[in-house]
Parts: structure tokens; C-alpha cells; sequence
């Protein structure tokens, strides 16, 4: 019996399988995974590997099957990957907006001017203060190493309130993340100490147009609400993406959410905080599960409710970013012999022959 191995790449997305096939008399033979599924594949005979390899520019995806090669019952689907290329993000709706109140009663008011940049509800702040208890008591707030926010005036609230730091007092010397009454808020100013970074990012906005609740405010406006909010990476200081009559097609968003996912490949933290919307999540996370079972799909795809938080890993597998692994380690010292039993046995075995 010999065995080989089949690399099998997908180049749109930079997926890269690895199949076992096993060649004997018998074509057919039975697979029996972890799981307690039986499966019945028809195999090749051929005991040559085969190599295609994606280009480095491709783009990445967060999960993997098998079963989509194959045939196989989705409930095989498995993958493997360095623990360095992986990152664990934290995805967040933003709470409940006026413009969410508004617009579940006559769609229409998205167009109004009235709703630019809508704020959190009173019920918004509660849902904020509800997923910090939560973030809190799960740990997952000493994990999350940096908090990127979509730069709207709902998100930013929504960010700070559940991952910043406790109240602001006078007389500290940080900067507030976020100043009290920021926004008609009537909350406290919020501290940036003892929290992660907040960084504000253009790619993972709303839906960019023609509903006015999705346009930002000017930077400088922004920044004596929420000086400890970092928005270098904004290239202009008034909203020059959104315009009142062109609204980005779905296809658009999607894309700007895979660059999203690339630039989040390139940062050196492991663990990623991501407040944004729910049109840009549906849109971007469309993109992924197609390749799962239904139920995974489900769980990556679904639509996000108003303060839902729900964490996912992401895998750079065309080395988009330059991470280095710090838990691996490379073996062999002191050196010494170290052939593995099965080639002495198959050296043996040529010698024989």
C-alpha cells in the first residue's frame, strides 16, 4: 500500500487542501475520521503527489473544509494552521441608535438629515453596559490586546463604553476616551487607563451613503469628544467617502471588508476587538462558510443584533502579515540521531529488494 499526498488550491480566496489518498487493488476503501461518521470515498490510484500553490497576493479565509473537495459529509470538514498565523477577532454590532428606533418605523427616515450621525438611546447605553459586564466576567477584556472602531459617532460610544476604562475623574492625568456627555449621552467621561488601544478605521464603516445616519462628523469634531481614540490612520477630516445620492453596492462592501481582514492580517496583535455595523458584517462575513456545514455557515453568517458580540479566528495563509511563531520550538539540542522509524523501516525495505 502506498500513500500520497494532494495539495489542492482554490486561487480566489488562497485555499490550500491537503487530501490523503490511499492506492491498493481496491479503488474504494473506508475513511473513518474522528468523528463517529463513516464515510465511503472513491479514490485514485495514483500515488504521485501534485503541488498548486496560490499566488502570495491572494486573499484569506477564515475556515477550511475538506468535505468541499471531496464530496465528503460537511461534518468531516477539518483544518490545520499555524498557531502564528491565526487571529482571534471579536466582532461587535453597536448598540441600539435613534436611527434604528426611526427607521423600524417608517424606512424612510434613513434619508433624513435629522438622524446624521445618530447617538445611542437611553436602552442603547443599557445594552452597552450589559456586554461590559459580560467582556468582564468572561475575561474577555484582559485578552483583547486593540479595539479598531468604525468612525461614527454610535460605534465610537459603543466601543468605548464596553472595553474602555472605568469613570474619568478630574484631576487624572490620562486622556478621557471618551468626554463626559460625549454625544448628548449624559454618561461619564470614560478613562483610558488599564484598557486597550482604540484605533478608528475607514474600511470597517456602514454601508457608505445616502442614508444620513451612516455619515461621520468631521475628525476635528470627533476629537474633543474622544481624545484618547486614535484616528491617524484617517486620511481626510471631513467625510469625503459619502455621498448623498450613490449608496456602495453590496459587492463594494464586501470587498472594502476583505481589505479590512488583509490590513487586520498585518497587525502584530493577536487578539482584536472590531466595533462596527451591521450592513458592513452581513456584507463582509458573506464571503465565508460557503465551504461549512450549514450550522457553522449560520454562525458566521447570521445577522447581528444591536450590541451582540461574537468571536471568530481568521488565518493569513498567503503570509499577508510577518508573524513569527513564539510558542514553537525547533527541537533537536543537543542534536542527535533522529530518523524516523517508519524511513529506517522503508530504507530496510528498498535495502531488501
Amino acid at each position: 500500500m502506498t500513500i500520497s499526498i494532494s495539495l489542492f488550491s482554490n486561487c480566489h480566496f488562497g485555499k490550500v487542501e491537503f487530501l490523503l489518498f490511499r492506492s491498493n487493488s481496491n479503488p474504494t476503501a473506508d475513511f473513518h475520521p474522528t468523528t463517529a461518521t463513516r464515510l465511503r470515498l472513491q479514490l485514485p490510484r495514483s500515488s504521485s503527489p501534485t503541488v498548486s500553490l496560490p499566488p502570495r497576493s491572494a486573499a484569506f479565509l477564515c475556515s477550511s473544509s475538506l468535505a468541499s473537495v471531496v464530496g465528503m459529509d460537511a461534518s468531516g470538514g477539518q483544518g490545520v494552521y499555524p498557531l502564528h498565523r491565526c487571529k482571534t477577532i471579536h466582532l461587535v454590532r453597536h448598540a441600539q441608535g435613534f436611527h434604528n428606533v426611526e427607521g423600524e418605523k417608517d424606512h424612510s427616515a434613513y434619508l433624513s438629515p435629522h438622524l446624521f450621525d445618530a447617538s445611542l438611546t437611553p436602552l442603547g447605553w443599557q445594552q452597552v453596559d450589559n456586554l461590559r459586564k459580560h467582556v468582564h466576567s468572561s475575561g474577555l477584556f484582559k485578552k483583547v490586546e486593540l479595539v479598531v472602531v468604525s468612525p461614527l459617532l454610535r460605534t465610537m460610544q459603543t466601543a468605548v463604553g464596553v472595553f474602555g476604562g472605568e469613570d474619568h475623574a478630574d484631576g487624572m492625568h490620562d486622556l478621557p476616551l471618551m468626554v463626559a456627555n460625549a454625544g448628548n449621552s449624559s454618561r461619564s467621561a470614560i478613562s483610558s487607563l488599564n484598557c486597550p488601544r482604540f484605533l478608528a478605521m475607514e474600511l470597517c464603516r456602514e454601508h457608505i451613503g445616502v442614508h444620513w445616519c451612516d455619515k461621520r462628523r468631521s475628525i476635528s469634531e470627533y476629537k474633543p469628544s474622544f481624545p484618547a481614540i486614535d484616528f491617524s490612520l484617517i486620511e481626510h477630516d471631513d467625510d469625503t467617502l459619502w455621498k448623498e445620492d450613490i449608496r456602495e453596492a453590496n459587492e463594494e462592501v464586501a470587498k472594502r471588508g476583505m481589505n479590512f481582514l488583509k490590513w487586520l492580517s498585518t497587525r502584530k496583535e493577536k487578539e482584536i476587538a472590531v466595533v462596527t455595523h451591521s450592513g458592513f458584517l452581513i456584507h463582509t462575513l458573506s464571503e465565508f462558510g460557503k465551504d461549512c456545514h450549514q450550522n457553522v455557515k449560520n454562525e458566521i453568517c447570521r445577522p447581528f443584533k444591536n450590541c451582540e458580540l461574537r468571536s471568530m479566528v481568521i488565518v493569513d495563509r498567503c503570509m499577508i502579515g510577518s508573524d513569527i511563531p513564539t510558542t514553537d520550538y525547533p527541537g533537536k539540542i543537543p542534536s542527535g540521531a533522529d530518523v524516523p522509524s517508519d524511513d529506517a523501516a522503508l530504507k530496510h525495505s528498498d535495502g531488501l529488494s
